[in-house]
């Protein structure tokens, strides 16, 4: 049996050790972690519904009818009636025919596309795609070719050489660590012109872009032929946990037989399922949530490059300040927590060697003060290739 001390020492050598925090209270700007109060720009909570008052009221109250557990999977006996409304919803708000609610967004992609590929097909993935939409491709075994971030014209070249079987596009619809939003309209082109499923992870923009927030696909006018396959999360901008996809009826009766993530795991509780459909509704009906959004981005990033700081280019919530080496990131993170401001450094895997930065996430419920400390903190960011391991 190969011993383990020796490759967790190495990680954290080489500033790749990553530790848990302990909260201690609910998501939202101002946080106890560690027993500290922190204000915290590191969430995914882009619309603050997570510890929204009516969110909770409807929690508490669907526990109170359905109990704190589902008991059995979707199939079995586990498929409430809130399950099946929110399902409805959800197909409602994306203009879908049909959507299929999942644990967890990681499941929601690997059993999607293991499900639509097999061996001799081929599914081609932006390079800076999510782990799961990745991951997935391998549970496939597929054929997987990797296309140059956000380019459409490397993609074309590599689908010009297309043999036989099925092709499937995955791409995020806004990248997770970057913040910038996929071209999509020219990727469903060329899914199009060579007859290949296109599906969007729209993690991080559902909630967030488009009109009603209905995410990057209605940021860019694109409806359900020209994308047929969206798979979006319930754990960022609408607040709860969980994921969907959408699409035809025969997508969503497909995923019922065969995905293999939905089949055989215990449905999520029914109570939760009734918090989302309630999360849903504000995030459609409060376009302020958006709007102050807009008004925190364009506030952050002219400070931001009023301080020369490396900022990447985005226009979401996700503003990523990169830092390059590993230890130069956390340094920067212990800099800003030593002023009381949370900001989690993302290392290597999670973005390519050379890329470690610090990726700031802002929440409409942050207010001025709240950005005004921020930027106050990072002006006063030294260098710190030297510092020490977590």
């Amino acid at each position: 049996m190969q011993p383990l001390a020796p490759e967790l020492e190495r990680r954290r050598r080489e500033h790749l050790y990553r530790r848990r925090r302990v909260s201690d209270g609910p998501q939202g700007p101002e946080m106890r972690l560690d027993g500290r109060s922190l204000i915290s720009f590191c969430g995914n909570d882009y619309l603050g519904l997570a510890n929204h008052p009516r969110v909770i009221e409807v929690f508490r109250e669907a526990a109170g009818r359905y109990g704190v557990g589902s008991g059995a999977a979707h199939l079995v006996n586990g498929h409430s009636a809130a399950h099946h409304a929110l399902e409805e919803e959800l197909a409602a708000f994306t203009g879908r025919q049909r959507a299929l609610l999942f644990s967890t967004g990681y499941m929601a992609n690997t059993g999607l596309i293991a499900t639509l590929l097999g061996r001799g097909d081929t599914v081609y993935q932006d390079r800076l795609n999510h782990a799961s939409l990745l991951d997935g491709g391998l549970l496939s075994r597929a054929r997987l070719k990797r296309y140059a971030h956000a380019d459409p014209l490397d993609l074309a070249a590599r689908m010009a050489g297309q043999g036989g079987g099925e092709a499937l596009v995955a791409t995020d619809g806004v990248f997770s660590m970057d913040g910038d939003i996929a071209p999509l309209p020219e990727l469903a082109a060329q899914c199009r012109r060579r007859g290949a499923w296109l599906l969007v992870d729209d993690a991080h923009g559902l909630g967030v872009l488009g009109p009603g927030g209905r995410g990057s696909l209605a940021h860019f006018g694109l409806d359900a032929d020209q994308v047929p396959i969206l798979m979006g999360t319930l754990g960022k901008a609408l607040g709860t946990a969980g994921a969907f996809v959408a699409g035809s009826e025969e997508l969503i009766e497909t995923l019922i037989q065969r995905a293999r993530s939905y089949i055989f795991t215990t449905a999520a509780p029914p109570a939760l399922a009734e918090a989302t459909r309630a999360a849903l509704a504000l995030a459609r009906d409060e376009g302020w949530r958006r709007q102050r959004l807009g008004e925190l981005i364009a506030r952050f990033r002219a400070g931001a490059e009023a301080l020369g700081l490396p900022l990447m280019p985005s226009q979401t919530p996700i503003q990523p300040l990169l830092a390059g080496s590993s230890a130069r990131a956390l340094d920067w993170a212990r800099q800003l927590e030593d002023r009381g401001v949370l900001v989690t450094p993302i290392r290597p895997p999670t973005v390519p060697e050379g890329g470690a930065r610090l990726r700031v996430t802002l929440s409409a419920i942050h207010d001025d003060r709240h950005l005004e400390q921020l930027l106050d903190a990072l002006a006063e960011l030294r260098g710190g290739d030297d510092a020490a391991p977590c």
